[in-house]
């Protein structure tokens, strides 16, 4: 099995976390983390991450926002259909 490079790792992080990375990369990710205390810190240091952001509460856009938001939208949309067409 190839040696795991911190680069790589932190590429890896999300699939790692969330539990979707296959079985041999995840072999080498943890084989990793057992040489590498920084980034074995790193991982350590994402978790506690998502720990607290989910304790924040949801943030609701101003009316402004949202209106830019929707008009943003709306013209994406209709770039779209006049593609299709």
């Amino acid at each position: 099995m190839d040696e795991m490079a911190c680069q790589e790792l932190v590429e890896l992080v999300t699939d790692y976390l969330e539990g979707v990375l296959g079985h041999e990369e995840t072999l080498r990710l943890r084989e990793h983390l057992e040489l590498c205390t920084s980034c074995d810190n790193y991982i350590a240091q994402v978790r506690a991450t998502i720990r607290m952001s989910a304790h924040l509460p949801p943030e609701t856009p101003s009316a402004e926002v949202e209106a830019q938001l929707t008009d943003v939208y709306r013209r994406w949309l209709a770039h779209q259909d006049s593609n299709d067409g």
